[in-house]
């Protein structure tokens, strides 16, 4: 996996060095947890800055595997 796309509140970030069903997992685990849940990812292009997303019920994410060259 080259990257996952996230889009969060209509806006895009990615994540790196992870594999795409533990961030599904991740990101439904922390939509109905009762404790506050934060998804740590990149936000910006050609620079790595961290951003922090609450995750939270009724906040619509989409979630976006992007295969490396050797999986396409």
């Amino acid at each position: 996996m080259k990257r996952i796309d996230i889009v969060y509140g209509g806006r895009m970030y990615s994540i790196g060095g992870r594999e795409y069903e533990d961030v599904k997992t991740e990101i439904a685990e922390g939509i109905t947890s009762r404790k506050p849940q934060w998804l740590v990812v990149n936000d910006g292009e050609g620079h790595h800055r961290d951003a922090h997303l609450l995750l939270v019920p009724g906040i619509d994410v989409a979630v976006i595997p992007i295969p490396g060259h050797d999986e396409e």
